[in-house]
C-alpha cells in the first residue's frame, strides 16, 4: 500500500492573532506540480500521476494549501510552504531569523547544489573497488577440472582472500558518508534518500562478499537483488510463475521456423571490429571500445565507456545485432548519461536496487527493436528458474543437468550454472540471485512506460536511462531538471527519440490483455486446424 499524503500546512492556529478569520473558507488542496488554477466546485482536481497507487512510486505526495477564491493572500511569506527538496536555499524564502546552518561561518558558504555533488562524489570513491562480478569469479581451471571429471564431480572452488579493499575499513567509510548526508541533507531530502539507499547497499554489498561460500551469502543476495519467490506488485503473481509459463510458451515456439537460420560463425574479433564501426556511429566523439577478452566468463560485459567480448565465442548476426542494442545503447549509454551529471554524480554507477531497471530495459530494448529470438528469449527466462531450483535445494550437478536436457551444449551449461552458483555454497539453497532480475525487469519496466502513458507522464520514460535509476528515482529525478541539479539523458535508444510508435504498442497491448485469451485461441484455432 502505497504510504498516506503529506500535507505541508503551513495554517497556523486559531489561536495565533495571524491566523485567518474563522468565516472564511477553508483551503483547498492542490498537488504540487499542478496548474494553480481554482476551479469549479464540481472540477476535479488532476492528482500527480506518479502518486497513483497503479504506478507504484513509493515517493510522498507533496500538498500545499492555497487559499480559496477571495480569502486573500497569505499575511507573511513565512505561511507560504515551501518545497523540502532544496532546504538550505529554500531556508533563505522563510521571513523568519536566518538559521545557524546559513549564517556565514568558517570556509566558504556552500549551496545545496556544491552538498549535493560533494556527498555523491564520496559515494562514487567510496565503490570504486568494490567489484561484485570480479570477486566471485572462478579460476578458469575449475571448468577444466569438471570436464575432466566428466562431469561427476561438482567444481572445487575457492575465492581470493583479498577482496582489493579492507571490508572493516569500507563500511566505516561508507557509514561516515551516512551520517554527513543526514547531518547535511536531513532525513527527508528526496535527492538525500536515494544517495542514502544508494550508500547502504554498497555497505550491504561489502558484507555479502565477506559471506563468500556460505549461506549468508545467499541472504545478503536476496535482501540485495531480490528472489525468485519476490511478488510482482499484484501482490500474487511470482517472478516463478512469470518464468513457468513463459517456459511452456518459449518452449512451444523454439523449433518454429520464424526466419532463416543463421550461422554461428563471427569470430569474438569480428564481432568486436564490427560493435565498434556501429558506436562510433551511435556514440560520436564519446571514445568506446569493444575489447576482446580471455579472462571474460559471460559472452560479453558493458563498463563505464567499453565492452568486453570473450575471447573465443562466436556469434551469430542476431548476436551481434543483440549485443549493439543490449550493450552499447542501454549500459554503456546510462553510464555515459550518469557521467554526464555535474551534480547528481552517483548515477554513474549501479548499486543493486538498479539492476532489475538496468537489465530489464537492456532486455526490453531487444524486444522493442524486434532483434530478440526465441533462443535468446528462452536464455533469459531459464535463468529466473535456475535460480528456483537452486534457491529450493537444487545442487550445481542438478542445474547444470537440467540445462542439458533443454538442449544447451557442454559450455554453455557449464556457463549458466555458475553464473547461479558464483558466491554461495554448490550444494545448493543458496544461490547468486542477480540473474532472476532480467525477465523480472522487462515486466517491470514495460509496466512503468505503459503507465507513465497511460497517465500522461510520457516524458518520465527517457528518464530511465538518465543513468543507473530505480523506478522510484524517475520522478524526483525529473522534477530536479528544471534547477540544473539533473540533466536530461544525452544518450537514448533511437526507438526513444519519438515515442508514438512506443505509446500507440502500448495501448493495442492494452487492449489485447483485456481479451478473453483462451477463447480468442479456441476461435483461431478452428481456422488454423490442419
Amino acid at each position: 500500500m502505497p504510504p498516506k499524503a503529506e500535507l505541508r500546512d503551513p495554517a497556523l492556529a486559531p489561536s495565533d492573532p495571524r491566523a485567518a478569520p474563522a468565516s472564511e473558507p477553508p483551503p483547498r488542496e492542490v498537488v504540487r506540480g499542478e496548474p494553480n488554477v481554482d476551479p469549479s466546485p464540481d472540477a476535479i482536481v488532476p492528482v500527480d500521476p506518479t502518486q497513483d497507487p497503479r504506478f507504484g512510486a513509493s515517493v510522498p505526495v507533496e500538498v500545499t494549501r492555497i487559499p480559496p477564491r477571495g480569502a486573500g493572500l497569505p499575511r507573511r511569506v513565512s505561511e507560504i510552504a515551501i518545497p523540502p527538496s532544496a532546504p538550505l536555499e529554500s531556508q533563505l524564502l522563510r521571513d523568519e531569523p536566518i538559521p545557524a546552518s546559513v549564517r556565514s561561518g568558517p570556509g566558504p558558504w556552500r549551496s545545496y547544489k556544491e552538498i549535493l555533488a560533494g556527498l555523491a562524489q564520496r559515494v562514487l570513491d567510496a565503490q570504486r573497488p568494490i567489484r561484485v562480478l570480479q570477486s566471485l569469479r572462478w579460476p578458469g581451471e575449475v571448468e577444466d577440472a569438471f570436464l575432466r571429471s566428466k562431469q561427476r564431480e561438482p567444481p572445487r572452488v575457492a575465492y581470493e582472500s583479498d577482496l582489493g579493499f579492507d571490508p572493516d575499513q569500507k563500511r566505516r567509510e561508507l557509514e561516515a558518508i551516512l551520517r554527513d548526508l543526514d547531518r547535511e541533507l536531513g532525513p527527508h531530502d528526496r535527492l538525500g534518500r536515494i544517495v542514502r539507499a544508494t550508500t547502504e547497499e554498497y555497505r550491504d554489498v561489502v558484507r555479502m562478499l565477506e559471506a563468500r561460500g556460505t549461506h549468508e551469502f545467499y541472504e545478503w543476495s536476496r535482501k540485495l537483488y531480490g528472489s525468485a519467490k519476490d511478488k510482482f506488485p499484484d501482490g500474487v503473481t511470482t517472478v516463478r510463475d512469470m518464468g513457468l509459463v513463459l517456459y511452456d510458451l518459449l518452449t512451444a515456439i523454439g523449433g518454429e521456423r520464424l526466419g532463416p537460420e543463421q550461422k554461428r560463425d563471427i569470430t569474438a574479433e569480428v564481432a568486436a571490429l564490427e560493435l565498434n564501426a556501429r558506436f562510433e556511429r551511435f556514440f560520436g566523439a564519446a571514445a568506446i571500445q569493444v575489447q576482446v577478452d580471455d579472462d571474460l566468463l559471460a559472452d560479453a560485459a558493458a563498463g563505464s565507456d567499453y565492452v568486453k567480448i570473450r575471447s573465443g565465442a562466436t556469434f551469430t548476426k542476431s548476436d551481434v545485432d543483440i549485443l549493439e542494442a543490449h550493450e552499447g545503447w542501454v549500459h554503456v549509454a546510462t553510464s555515459l548519461n550518469g557521467q554526464a551529471q555535474p551534480v547528481a554524480r552517483w548515477l554513474a554507477k549501479g548499486p543493486p536496487r538498479t539492476t532489475a531497471v538496468q537489465e530489464g530495459l537492456a532486455a526490453l530494448v531487444e524486444i522493442f527493436t524486434l532483434r530478440a529470438t526465441p533462443r535468446r528469449a528462452k536464455k533469459l527466462n531459464d535463468r529466473i528458474l535456475a535460480v528456483d531450483k537452486a534457491e529450493d535445494g537444487a545442487d550445481f550437478l542438478d542445474v547444470y543437468e537440467w540445462y542439458r536436457t533443454e538442449g544447451y551444449d557442454e559450455d554453455e551449461c557449464f556457463q549458466a550454472a555458475r553464473r547461479v552458483f558464483r558466491g554461495g555454497p554448490l550444494s545448493g539453497g543458496a544461490p547468486f540471485t542477480k540473474d532472476a532480475c532480467y525477465c523480472k525487469g522487462i515486466v517491470l519496466n514495460y509496466a512503468f512506460m505503459r503507465a507513465a502513458i497511460q497517465l500522461d507522464r510520457a516524458e518520465l520514460i527517457p528518464f530511465l536511462f538518465v543513468g543507473k535509476v530505480a523506478h522510484e528515482d524517475v520522478p524526483i529525478l525529473h522534477a530536479h531538471v528544471t534547477d540544473g541539479i539533473v540533466k536530461p539523458p544525452p544518450f537514448l535508444p533511437p526507438i526513444f527519440d519519438d515515442m508514438s510508435g512506443l505509446a500507440v504498442w502500448i495501448c493495442y497491448s492494452s487492449f489485447f490483455s483485456r481479451l478473453g485469451g483462451t477463447a480468442i485461441t479456441e476461435h483461431y484455432a478452428k481456422i488454423l486446424a490442419r
